[in-house]
């Protein structure tokens, strides 16, 4: 069976721009250099804190941990709050100490939809990750590696032995990587054609054979999208889907899920499983899905044509999905900018920390993915903001029911920065009515789960537990209170003593593998980065 749409359209599904094999390779970040993270330590002890440990169990502290090399070996209550530590319950030092006393940990943060920078966007990878790891996020599951196979697995590589600054990196290849004689690439490097199901079984088991840990699933044909689903259980793979309008007719969310799927990005393809009085989207009879303008704006009006909560439709569909244990990663950030486009245009930490070039990536473009602002109107953001309800109403009663639901971003386009807007996330999830425990969850055991169950394995990150990979984030404020407090701008609050405003908050350290990263400064590595390509 062959594809029934010219290829290249198939490949421009991704959401991203599509580059020829011949274009510049982004170069790898640099080794880490000197004073760029401390450690890992032969003894690490870190002092006072409050552990809010990732499975939605309430706060406790004073606590003291104790990291060896890069892995958690105890935790230890040391007292009650308000009242002077019990020193004879304290862990015994020897070694580096941090007095965190007051502060907060929490596990390292899980992005499950991260793009590592790129040559279109001028943002390179060292720019990409010290925003990242600045604003606690320690692991990243790349959905399309579009820098290459190749350079992806070496990036992969490079950040599992610490030579670079860099969170954890979980490899998800392009399952379109090779359009022949076409000349174009998405995930890059597949020798062979792939037009049938052998083929698929073929790409499946190189893929394996390279090593890396899943596919970014486009849209397919119903059997080769089966049969690379089915190809990539057997082989301990796992599969994030992005399933796209032009495809979504003959192959929905719940068709997906049923078929082995394991992750389904964004939403497309779930409220066309929620249509009970239509078979297709209500589309215009001018639209044209090359045009961003028609694809964002007739995507926002797409919930309200889906089946009205609490319907017997709605939950047929919603018990479909919890049967299939499909994880949802719907990076509600990357589409704020559809409801208010404002807002992500004037954030306030794009001055110091947004590069020129991806400022001007995020340009009103016809010919570039999500520069769709070519006359964005008052009715789109309102159609946007009761998509935004809708939607998050479904996430929220799925989490209710036990279902998975954990945080990506998406960054790098629609306005949307690196680690900062990763933490807008987490916002969004408590929007939905998600309590700020079931976001932090969301955020770290949940990612974690979900990147190790098609491995068959346990997570060995996301939690706050004796035998885990030491990844910490360590705040000086309370996250449950305000997640604002986590942004690398901080947040502006009055200081009573003077009746003025101040800046409080930002990550103090983030912790990688036992590495000590100061937050700070790594943000002032990357506003350096701007500082300099300004002056270019």
């Amino acid at each position: 069976m062959r594809l029934t749409m010219p290829l290249v359209a198939v490949l421009l599904i991704a959401g991203q721009r599509v580059g020829s094999a011949q274009e510049p390779t982004m170069p790898q970040a640099p080794d880490r250099r000197s004073g760029e993270g401390e450690g890992p330590f032969q003894r690490l002890v870190i002092r006072g804190v409050t552990i809010i440990d990732g499975t939605g169990a309430p706060p406790f502290g004073p606590a003291d941990i104790v990291i060896e090399g890069n892995r958690i070996v105890q935790v230890a209550t040391v007292g009650y709050p308000k009242v002077a530590v019990d020193s004879e319950r304290r862990p015994k030092g020897g070694g580096r100490e941090i007095d965190a006393t007051g502060m907060y940990v929490l596990p390292g943060f899980v992005d499950t939809h991260a793009h590592q920078g790129g040559t279109d966007q001028g943002a390179p990878a060292e720019y990409v990750y010290k925003l990242w790891l600045a604003h606690g996020v320690t692991t990243i599951r790349d959905p399309g590696c579009l820098n290459g196979v190749d350079w992806c697995l070496e990036a992969r590589a490079r950040s599992a032995a610490n030579r670079t600054v860099a969170p954890r990196i979980f490899a998800y290849i392009g399952a379109l990587p090779n359009a022949g004689a076409m000349g174009v690439t998405l995930g890059g490097g597949y020798p062979g054609a792939l037009q049938t199901p052998e083929d698929f079984r073929k790409f499946v088991a190189w893929t394996a054979e390279k090593g890396a840990d899943g596919f970014k699933v486009l849209a397919l044909d119903p059997e080769l999208m089966t049969t690379l689903l089915s190809e990539a259980k057997r082989q301990g793979l796992g599969v994030a889907a992005h399933l796209s309008q032009l495809m979504v007719a003959r192959f929905n969310a719940l068709q997906a899920a049923k078929a082995g799927l394991t992750t389904l990005e964004h939403w497309y393809g779930l409220p066309e499983s929620l249509f009970a009085d239509r078979t297709v989207q209500d589309y215009p009879v001018d639209y044209n899905y090359q045009d961003e303008s028609h694809r964002f704006g007739q995507a926002g009006r797409l919930w309200r044509q889906a089946a009205a909560p609490g319907s017997p439709k709605w939950t047929e569909v919603m018990r479909g999905f919890l049967e299939q244990d499909l994880v949802f990663s719907p990076t509600l950030t990357i589409y704020e900018a559809s409801r208010d486009a404002m807002r992500a245009r004037t954030a306030e930490w794009h001055e110091a920390y947004t590069l020129p070039s991806l400022w001007n990536f995020y340009q009103p473009n016809r010919k570039a993915h999500g520069s769709y602002w070519f006359d964005w109107t008052t009715r789109d953001e309102i159609e946007w903001k009761e998509n935004y309800r809708l939607w998050m109403r479904f996430l929220n009663e799925y989490k209710n029911l036990g279902g998975k639901v954990c945080t990506g971003s998406d960054s790098g386009f629609i306005y949307k920065l690196y680690g900062f807007d990763y933490i807008r996330e987490l916002e969004l999830f408590q929007e939905a009515g998600f309590h700020p425990l079931e976001v932090v969850r969301a955020a770290t055991l949940c990612g974690a789960e979900a990147l190790m169950k098609p491995k068959g394995k346990k997570p060995e990150f996301g939690l706050v537990r004796a035998g885990m990979l030491a990844d910490l984030i360590i705040v000086p404020e309370n996250p449950l209170q305000n997640f604002k407090v986590l942004y690398g701008t901080g947040h502006i609050r009055v200081d009573d003593a003077t009746n003025r405003p101040v800046r409080v908050g930002g990550v103090k350290y983030t912790i990688k593998d036992g590495i000590v990263y100061d937050a700070k400064k790594l943000l002032a590595d990357v506003a350096a980065m701007v500082e300099r390509a300004r002056k270019k």
